[in-house]
């Protein structure tokens, strides 16, 4: 799978409205076939960051998600709400899913 985590510095004052600004793009690209998933959360912290975890099954299905129609309006629509570019790590790794943390087994 294609994994992928993003930073997205927003400005101070669309921080508390992000999930909602990001609503139909989120949704839109959690309905994509090749979407494992599409989620976000607020920064501990930073609470003007907000952290994307991203995964998609395959190359050919990271590349549909870039040429979307929905990823090029959030081309468009997102970075006003930004202070900054957001940092990205993309990687291809061995697996299809989340594994456990055996470090921290729950019995």
């Amino acid at each position: 799978m294609i994994f992928i985590t993003a930073k997205f510095p927003v400005k101070p004052e669309h921080a508390d409205s992000w999930s909602e600004i990001t609503a139909d793009f989120t949704a839109a690209t959690n309905a994509e076939e090749g979407c494992l998933w599409f989620e976000w959360s607020r920064s501990l912290s930073d609470p003007h960051e907000y952290v994307l975890v991203e995964a998609f099954r395959d190359g050919d299905a990271g590349s549909a998600h870039v040429k979307s129609d929905h990823f090029k309006r959030a081309q468009e629509t997102l970075p006003p709400y930004l202070c900054a570019t957001p940092k990205v790590i993309s990687q291809s790794v061995e697996q299809d899913d989340w594994s456990e943390l055996g470090e921290m087994k729950v019995n």
